[in-house]
């Protein structure tokens, strides 16, 4: 797996995925959830992909109050921030096609499910 996929935290989170004009997509997600583990490895290739996106995950168990700040009720959850802002969310396991249009997409908040 990818060392471009960044582990964020309550200590970084802000800092990271939220600093500037950057975009970030984040997935919420944790280790013994199935769906999350499946999905690994699109973010990971994500993150090989774009380089000039970062790339993140965050633990919900480790750090429920970042995924409580943004709603998370179900995981996985994939969150794009724009400049600090949320500008797509999709629930569920979702294909890289489906992920790179997340990180690409533009305008407004764009709030999906998956229904695979």
């Amino acid at each position: 797996m990818s060392s471009k996929v960044v582990t964020l935290t309550a200590d970084n989170f802000d800092q990271l995925a939220l600093a500037g004009d950057r975009v970030a997509l984040v997935e919420f997600g944790a280790n013994w959830c199935p769906p999350c583990r499946a999905l690994a490895p699109s973010v990971h290739a994500l993150a090989e992909e774009r380089q000039d996106l970062l790339v993140g995950t965050v633990d919900v168990d480790d750090h429920p109050a970042i995924a409580a700040r943004y709603g998370v009720a179900n995981i996985p959850t994939v969150i794009v921030f724009r400049g600090g802002q949320v500008s797509a969310r999709c629930v569920g396991l979702v294909p890289l096609g489906h992920l790179r249009e997340l990180a690409s997409a533009t305008g407004e908040t764009a709030t999906e499910e998956a229904t695979a």
